[in-house]
């Protein structure tokens, strides 16, 4: 069965390469503002559902994978920081306190859809500006819900990660993934 990831993210590319599955990239063109009043969560379901149904009107017959991760500052939605300034701001911010990662999935084709939800809790130490400066130099997470990587240096900003997938906080949770894609008749492994 065709499987097409609606990402250009090489993060969730890589994850998704762990399953030995074929599959390929397109870019979902979807808006990706939030909407007023929008819940954190909200906007991870709705960003997911819509990517995957963009690229699968393009891709009949195909399954399509649309995965959409928003971090959560006391209901307030963070993004990518796409600037090192940004990428400070969002890190000082969450200093000492726990933000939550809202991760949705959809694997939708032909109409046919079925969605998973992940979270994951990470609490962040106390953070002085001159560690998140070198931090930030260091490894440039500005295309990274957060600002971090976890799967890098990042991972010393904190003081746990509660999660029941370790690869969700990476953008792709693969214990729901490969549940997911059982359901729709995939053999994983």
């Amino acid at each position: 069965m065709p499987l097409v990831l609606a990402s250009t993210s090489r993060y969730r590319r890589e994850l998704l390469q762990r399953l030995a599955l074929p599959f390929e990239c397109a870019r979902p063109e979807v808006d990706e503002t939030p909407l007023s009043g929008e819940a954190p969560l909200d906007l991870a379901v709705r960003l997911a559902a819509a990517k995957a149904a963009d690229v699968a009107a393009r891709h009949p017959g195909a399954w399509v994978i649309g995965s959409d991760q928003v971090a959560d500052l006391e209901g307030r939605p963070l993004g990518k920081p796409g600037t090192v300034d940004a990428a400070c701001a969002q890190l000082a911010a969450m200093a000492g306190r726990t933000v939550r990662f809202h991760t949705a999935l959809n694997l939708t084709r032909n109409g046919e859809s079925f969605a998973a939800l992940d979270l994951t809790e990470v609490r962040f130490r106390h953070l002085d500006a001159a560690e998140i400066a070198r931090y930030v130099a260091a490894e440039q997470p500005l295309d990274c819900a957060g600002s971090f990587k976890c799967e890098g240096l990042g991972i010393s900003l904190f003081e746990a990660i509660d999660s029941r997938d370790p690869t969700a906080l990476v953008g792709l949770p693969l214990i729901a993934l490969c549940g997911l894609l059982r359901r729709a008749g995939f053999r994983v492994p």
